[in-house]
This record gives C-alpha cells, structure tokens and sequence, in this order.
C-alpha cells in the first residue's frame, strides 16, 4: 500500500491550526482544553479530530466505502451506558457532535487509530493492540454480513459488559444529585467545590434560568412540574472543551426532594464538514443536526434528548444521568478476555449503527452495506493507515507539548 504524503512538513504549523480550529470557543475553557491535551498521546487525539480528518481526505488512502451515518469521533471513551428513553439501560455509541454523512471507513480508521494509541498509552504492546483492532474489524464485518442491527442491554450483554451494564442499572438514581450538590441555608444547590464547574454571571444565568423554565413549559421532550433551582457552566470532555456548556439543577413541583440535574451544551459545524465531498441535509441548526442522527443510530436514544436555540446559538439538551458511564480500559488493560469481549461488541455496535440508519437522507442501503461486509480488500488498508497516522499522532503531540511548555497557546 502506497500513502500520500502528509501534506507538508507541519510541526511548525500544528499549534496555529488547534488555535485557528479554538478561535471562538470560551478563553478560559479553551487554556484548561489545551491542559488537557497536553496530558498524554490519546487526550490529545481526542483534542484534535479536525487534524485527524484534513489529513485522512488529503491522503486519500482508502479504498472506496458506502455513504453512511457516523458519529465521526469514534474512540474507545466513546462508547459507554446510559438510560434510554424507555428507561432500560445501553451501552452503545453516546457521541455525536461531530455526526455526518460520510464514508463508512471513515468511522472505521478513527476508531482503530485510537485502539493503537490507547493502547501505546497504556504500555500495551503493540501485537495485542493489531490483534483488537482486526477483532474489531471482524466483528463488524461480521455484524455487516448478517444484515440486521443488534443492541446491548443487561439481559443480553455478555461478560465485561454484562457486569457493567448490571452496575450501572443498580445505581441511586439520586447517586447524581448527590455527587454534584451542596445544602445551604435548606436549600439544594450544585456544589462550586467541584473542579468542573464554574460560576456564571448572574444576568446570564437569570437569562439561563428563564430559557429553561419556559423550555419546561413549551417542550414536549422536557421534564413536566419542574421548576429551576440553580445553574453552573460545566467543563466535561476533551474535544468539546470550550463549547458553552451549563448544568441546571431542577425541583420537583409535586415530590418533595426530587431533584434533576439537565445540561445544556453549544451545538456547532462538525468538524468533518470542509473534507466532505458527499451532499448534507439541510438542517435548522446543528442541533438538530446531532439530535437527528443520534436518534436515528442509536437503537434508544438517551432519556429526555431535546434541543433549543439561546440567545441565537443552537444547543443540546439532555438529562445527566446516574447511569452515564464509559468503561476504563486501565482497569481491564491486564484482562485480555475483558478487552476482547468490549472491543467485539464495539465493532457489532459500530456496523448496527450504520445498518439501523441505511437508506435515510442519502446514506446507502442496507444491501450496500452487506456487500461492503463481504468484500475483504478494505481492512488490511484500514489497519496500514491507523498504524501510519498513530505515528504522526506521536510526533504533532510531542511539537504541541513542545510548543505548550514554551506558553505558546495562550
């Protein structure tokens, strides 16, 4: 296999392109993002989906995929639990800001770039993280072959997952409320101690508060007989990082000491859209841009899942749920039984998302998706390009932790 070169020699460029890219997301957000991707290889792989997806449409290494629905930020934290809108518990895709039309292979790379630098990061050796990543690559292959989307919930998960699923489900519902809130004066409030949470100006959040109360109120998606206790703006994530983003604590009106905590995160372009080639929908916003395709990928989607415009800016709204988890592969890294059975499930969730979402608003039919599944000549080409492209991931990580030490971020 013959790759493309990288484009130019850009260490010197790396650092103007991830402020041009951060330009207008939150100042003080953006220096404590830029913190976080400095931590290590994988936090900044994270940090820089928009690098990873110039580069991949200017080697056009690949061999042709079908048009499908990805989530287009597809890694092993990108995976994990959450309570459905009919109240079971999942474990499927739970990211989609960067969701668009594009090739299925697409998702596929990223997703096996990330097992190879997750797993350098967590000194796995190198044969174990090609051996997960052909497992993926089987498993939604296989998952292709048979033509029908599957789900995981408790009764039907498996080992690892099984056990996580099972743990999650039996959490406090008020495990949430009480992790993230503080008693002043007998009222409940969100707790400032917490590391992630940040004070808001008070005309914005009397602003904030009355957006809320009235989306209560108007939206058939929000929680009925809730009022508006309290609001922070909230840090979470690594790529999103910057993006306005705030917690409000709501009351009930009916149940004494019933309490849901609901956030409120900017919605903007993915990043994908300028190495696009394939025609988008047009959406109202990119809220409901990430609401659509999440809805239509996931087998449930999560709990309470809206959207609302503030102030002129489109924003997701949703439910922080006590059963929100991704699994820690730190824990499992010694486990390979552990590892084979989350990666295997990873790779059937990835191939039913794209199944449950065929043949709507351009993405290819299910038919095209199987005979993609038989062809085996993409894989080996996926798996040169994520073992090429992680070298490259090392090297503009090292010029960035180079570039951040000398203060050239601010």
């Amino acid at each position: 296999m013959v790759f493309t070169c990288f484009l130019v020699n850009r260490d010197e460029m790396i650092v103007s392109k991830i402020k041009e890219f951060n330009k207008d997301r939150v100042p003080e957000m953006v220096a404590i993002k830029y913190k976080l991707m400095s931590d290590n290889t994988f936090r900044f792989f994270r940090g820089t989906c928009h690098l990873f997806y110039e580069d991949l449409a200017a080697a056009q290494a690949l061999p042709k995929s079908p048009q499908t629905w990805i989530c287009g930020d597809l890694h092993l934290e990108n995976y994990g639990s959450f309570t459905g809108n009919n109240r079971l518990v999942y474990f499927d895709l739970n990211d989609f800001d960067e969701a668009v039309l594009a090739p299925a292979n697409w998702e596929l790379v990223r997703m096996v770039t990330s097992i190879f630098i997750a797993f350098e990061s967590l000194k796995i050796e190198q044969k174990k993280a090609i051996n997960m990543a052909n497992l993926f690559l089987k498993s939604y292959r296989n998952a292709l072959l048979a033509g029908k989307s599957n789900y995981i919930e408790p009764r039907i998960a498996k080992g690892i997952v099984c056990d996580f699923l099972k743990r999650a489900s039996e959490r406090n519902e008020n495990r949430v409320i009480k992790k993230r809130t503080v008693k002043k004066k007998d009222k409940l409030l969100i707790m400032m101690d917490d590391p992630r949470h940040f004070e808001i100006d008070n005309f914005l959040k009397r602003e904030l508060q009355h957006h809320i109360t009235e989306w209560i109120m108007q939206s058939a998606d929000g929680p009925y007989n809730y009022e508006v206790v309290d609001a922070v703006f909230r840090l979470a994530g690594t790529g999103s990082v910057g993006l306005k983003r705030y917690v409000f604590l709501l009351r009930s009106l009916k149940e004494d000491e019933e309490y849901l905590l609901m956030e409120m995160k900017q919605a903007v372009p993915s990043s994908l859209m300028p190495y696009l080639d394939v025609k988008q929908p047009t959406w109202e916003t990119d809220a409901e841009r990430i609401v659509a395709i999440q809805e239509r990928m996931q087998n449930v989607p999560p709990a309470m899942l809206s959207r609302t415009v503030f102030h002129d800016e489109a924003y997701i709204i949703q439910e922080l749920q006590h059963t929100k988890d991704s699994i820690d592969f730190n824990l499992i890294k010694d486990q390979y039984r552990d590892m084979y059975q989350v990666i295997d499930d990873m790779g059937m969730l990835t191939a039913s998302s794209q199944l449950r979402s065929s043949g709507r608003q351009g993405s290819d039919i299910a038919d095209k998706l199987i005979a993609f599944g038989k062809n085996e000549d993409w894989q080996q080409a996926v798996i040169d390009y994520a073992i090429k492209y992680t070298s490259k991931v090392k090297k503009d990580y090292k010029q960035f932790v180079k570039e951040y030490k000398k203060n050239k971020l601010k």
